[in-house]
């Protein structure tokens, strides 16, 4: 699960001191925060299940972001309210069904079945051939790693994580309206505050928490999730965005897939099949291919005279 997007909720005065690494490296080390904050979710979910632990990294992950940027609504508009409430909605969700995913199957198909929110997003409304090549290559890697798990345990997990990607595809949407609204990225922390609101009830009234919560390391363990999840990836993507193309930001962000397979692999055990390494690379070139074909056709000549 990416946290592009979300950046704007950290502090300005982290910038200074990260403008003289190089953005590239940035951007690799905030997929890396993401991926291993999987990673460690996964043992998690694995222990207490899939509630518990989703409840621990957004109510930790909130708390994060109250530290860096303190929610505000004095003065705020009814329309910047109800981005805030939507994008808490769409939070909720996303979390919720990756982490029911990480739950039934490995993290580097969930992440990689996950992208096909973004991936119709960044085609979506397009009439060029090339973006078509992009989706067939897209939808044949992940009919691949989702087609033998269909009608096996795994299937919940398959279509979680389906469900997790749809709802990252109305987060790119609805998280815009948000920065437009809160340019000082106080709305995030608002959207979280309601997300949290939301995923806490339903945990209590599903789950039985009162072994994650007489377990300290598994508190600790919800609060370095918060740490790797948010606070990290969101301080380096902005200082990286800030001093690099979003072609270039695109094109980096699609090797998540490979590095999800990586952790899971390192961290976890997880081994997958040549097959499905194959259809993990296959939706990464599909992810970076139509990132940037998006930004080549907005910055082509007459492009902002056909807007």
């Amino acid at each position: 699960m990416t946290s592009a997007g979300a950046s704007g909720t950290v502090a300005v005065g982290a910038h200074g001191r990260l403008d003289a690494v190089p953005p590239e490296l940035l951007i690799l080390i905030g997929s890396l925060s993401v991926q291993c904050g999987g990673g460690l979710a996964t043992v998690l979910v694995r222990d207490y299940g899939p509630l518990p632990a989703v409840s621990m990294r957004i109510v930790f992950g909130t708390i994060l972001l109250l530290a860096l940027r303190p929610a505000r609504i004095r003065g705020a508009s009814r329309p910047a309210l109800l981005s805030c409430v939507g994008l808490g909605l769409v939070l909720a969700a996303m979390n919720s069904c990756f982490f029911v995913a990480l739950s039934r199957i490995p993290i580097g198909v969930a992440v990689t079945i996950e992208f096909w929110g973004p991936l119709a997003v960044a085609v979506v409304g397009s009439r060029r051939a090339l973006d078509l090549v992009w989706v067939a290559l897209a939808a044949a890697g992940i009919y691949v790693l989702a087609g033998g798990r269909l009608e096996s345990h795994d299937l919940v997990g398959v279509v979680a994580a389906a469900a997790s990607g749809l709802c990252w595809a109305i987060y790119i949407g609805v998280a815009g309206r948000v920065a437009r609204y809160w340019p000082d990225g106080r709305g995030l922390t608002l959207a979280m505050l309601v997300a949290s609101a939301l995923i806490v009830p339903v945990t209590l009234s599903l789950s039985d928490v009162r072994p994650i919560l007489a377990a300290p390391a598994a508190l600790a363990g919800g609060a370095v999730i918060g740490l790797f999840s948010s606070a990290i990836p969101y301080t380096t993507e902005l200082a990286a965005l800030r001093r690099m193309p979003a072609s270039t930001f695109g094109v980096l962000m699609s090797i998540e897939p490979a590095i999800a397979v990586a952790v899971g692999f390192v961290l976890l055990g997880q081994v997958l099949a040549p097959a499905d390494l194959l259809a993990i690379a296959l939706v990464a070139l599909a992810s970076a291919g139509a990132s940037v074909s998006a930004r080549r056709l907005v910055t082509a000549p007459g492009a902002l005279e056909s807007a």
